[in-house]
């Protein structure tokens, strides 16, 4: 295992395979090690790397306002609870952050936690109560665990993401975004026609973040137009 030259010059660091790790172990392994981002997020805090996705992605979009109420989808393990908190003024009352996740998670201050299935029926429901209204945002960096089979993991993060946007219609607030990742691979230009059904500005944004040989983007959607706009009646909204 290398770490630093007499001159201070960053090396690479490589493992002696363990006979229990597999080569996909192995790979993930070395590249934790050796990713900058991993290191800044402990040094800074972060719970995770995707920190620095959300921070990018909202340092371009300015989609994170004081005061906002947030669902983020996936939570575990908190990175971007941390940052939406941080960025909404959660520490000085203001905003509302719910968070979901079928595993457990540190509590993260001023943040609300419910565990379970953001597919369940009563599940919109409930986060809306938990909110006090409706929301403003709904984030989700979910991804279903890697086959490596590059077609298989495309289907099923894009369905994850489909998932999400029929909750996040459920959800959000008139003139509310949408934030989710998705695999590139040609199904994820579906995705964005299906939103711009019922949004005002659709796009794509890869952050410098997302590990070089990663296929990952997020589709950001601003400007929920309402669930009028997917044929139901405006009146059905619960209010805000």
């Amino acid at each position: 295992m290398t770490t630093k030259t007499g001159g201070g010059r960053q090396l690479a660091v490589r493992l002696k395979t363990a006979k229990k790790r597999t080569t996909s172990q192995q790979k993930w392994l070395e590249r934790q090690l050796n990713d900058p981002y991993v290191a800044r997020a402990k040094r800074e805090g972060w719970r995770s790397r995707a920190a620095f996705k959300l921070i990018e992605i909202d340092d371009r979009a300015k989609i994170l306002r004081p005061g906002q109420r947030i669902v983020d989808l996936g939570a575990a393990p908190g990175g971007w609870l941390q940052v939406a908190a941080k960025r909404i003024g959660l520490d000085q009352g203001r905003g509302k952050i719910v968070g979901i996740d079928l595993l457990d998670i540190d509590p993260v201050p001023g943040v609300a936690f419910m565990k379970g299935d953001f597919t369940a029926d009563d599940a919109p429901g409930k986060l809306k109560e938990m909110l006090g209204g409706e929301a403003d945002i709904v984030l989700s960096d979910m991804a279903a665990n890697a086959t490596g089979h590059r077609k298989t993991d495309q289907i099923k993060i894009i369905y994850l993401a489909e998932l999400a946007i029929h909750f996040a219609r459920e959800v959000l607030a008139p003139g509310g975004h949408f934030l989710c990742k998705v695999l590139q691979g040609g199904t994820e230009g579906d995705l964005l026609s299906d939103l711009k059904r019922d949004f005002a500005v659709v796009k794509h944004i890869k952050p410098q973040a997302s590990r070089a040989d990663s296929k990952e983007l997020y589709v950001l959607a601003m400007g929920f137009r309402g669930r009028a706009a997917d044929g139901r009646d405006a009146g059905d909204r619960d209010p805000a």
